[in-house]
């Protein structure tokens, strides 16, 4: 894949046409927390048809999964199932990174909220969940009447993700109580659905950064449990972030993803590393539509500019600038097809190949929008101008979805192991 398809570019201009009407005029109430992203990611669902594909998505995997069930309980042969990938999207990867990308060149904080609620907190629920919970909780995330959020992240542990999680469930009876608090939660403060992990403790004196995690799933408004106001942020501020507080929270078994302590595919860390590698790579996808809004304001002010009686992009320090940025343009967009075109393929990238990714795109995001506002001069420090809010909401990919240093960490590993 070297360029978009047709269909690709019919969308792009279609998402555009959306973006210009709905979500621009909303931008200044957006930033400053007075709107919320919800109502306008359940507008561009509703036209482009999205809640209705992803749940007759859902609707059919759970009816051959239901299927399954019942042919495996007569003790008759099991229809053969294939394997949705873990994503109610799965086949319209190329629909959602073009939509991805010109959502996040106008406002990243709508990409932020809709990704984590479905790509990490439905399709958590979809790869770990037995059938019955999947039937009580995807559909309505996946087509975004209920909001997600997916809680890892705690105050004394960042990248420390599991070695450092002090949130823990104690068995109960039948039931677990959950004790803990998390931080950083993209949908945090708003959240219909919340995927928690946490430590179990058996109360044998095991080591607890080596105690078995485990995942449930929590609606708001449970006894005990609490979600903070929004945090004020550098950055993506139409994404609210806040904590999560967990009191004695009492937990059936049937909030257990799996409803077993011993799930096929491993403990919690696996679901979440998962999990780690989608983000990273939508990182990507999120840094392509950065620079190329970057790329199109900055050519658009060259052009119109004058200084000393000549349009600034006959400058070669103003032509510099645009030259790296159209470098970090192909080369970000060339990663995206690369990941695109492995997909199809049924050969996704690995961790570490996730990880290179996020740490390139995100530098390159984050070093174009920032040589934009330089190239806007004092009209980029300006709100009005929008590069400045380009570059607060680029700086957070060298940090959302793990650090950049930690990036580094998994890639040599990754490298090492080979």
């Amino acid at each position: 894949m070297f360029e978009w398809s047709e269909t690709d570019v019919m969308i792009r201009d279609a998402v555009r046409t959306f973006v210009d009407k709905e979500v621009r005029p909303h931008l200044d109430a957006l930033d400053s927390g007075e709107m919320t992203p919800y109502p306008i990611i359940r507008k561009l669902f509703g036209e482009f048809g999205i809640d209705a594909v992803a749940g007759e998505a859902i609707e059919k995997s759970l009816a051959k999964e239901q299927a399954k069930a019942e042919a495996v309980a007569a003790g008759e042969p099991a229809p053969e199932k294939k394997s949705s990938g873990g994503s109610p999207f799965a086949g319209q990867e190329s629909m959602m990174a073009v939509l991805i990308g010109e959502l996040s060149g106008v406002c990243m904080g709508l990409v932020t909220a809709m990704g984590v609620s479905i790509g990490l907190g439905a399709t958590t629920i979809m790869s770990r969940g037995t059938l019955a919970q999947k039937q009580r909780w995807l559909a309505d995330i996946v087509t975004m009447r209920k909001v997600a959020a997916w809680a890892i992240t705690e105050p004394d542990s960042g990248s420390d993700a599991f070695g450092g999680m002090k949130s823990y469930v104690r068995r109960d009876g039948d039931d677990y109580i959950l004790n803990g608090q998390k931080t950083f939660i993209t949908n945090g403060p708003f959240a219909d659905v919340v995927v928690v992990y946490a430590k179990l403790d058996e109360g044998d004196g095991a080591d607890k950064r080596d105690r078995k995690v485990l995942t449930f799933v929590l609606d708001a408004g449970m006894e005990g449990f609490t979600q903070g106001k929004p945090f004020k942020k550098m950055g993506l501020h139409s994404s609210p972030t806040g904590e999560l507080f967990f009191d004695g929270v009492r937990l059936g078994r049937d909030r257990l993803l799996g409803e077993t302590e011993e799930h096929r595919g491993g403990d919690g860390r696996d679901s979440a590393r998962s999990s780690f590698t989608a983000e990273r790579i939508g990182v990507g996808f999120m840094a392509l539509g950065i620079i190329n809004e970057c790329h199109r304001l900055c050519l658009e002010y060259a052009k119109s500019r004058k200084l000393w009686g000549q349009e600034i992009g006959r400058f070669q320090l103003v032509q510099l600038k645009l030259a790296k940025m159209e470098v970090a343009r192909i080369n970000v967009q060339n990663m995206v097809f690369n990941v695109l075109e492995r997909g199809r393929a049924g050969k996704p990238p690995s961790l570490a190949e996730a990880s290179a990714i996020k740490l390139y795109a995100s530098e390159a995001a984050t070093e174009v929008a920032m040589e934009a506002v330089q190239l806007f001069g004092g009209n980029g420090y300006m709100t009005e101008y929008r590069v400045e809010q380009l570059a607060r909401d680029a700086k957070s990919l060298m940090i959302y979805a793990g650090s950049n240093e930690i990036q580094v960490t998994h890639i040599a590993k990754g490298l090492l192991a080979q």
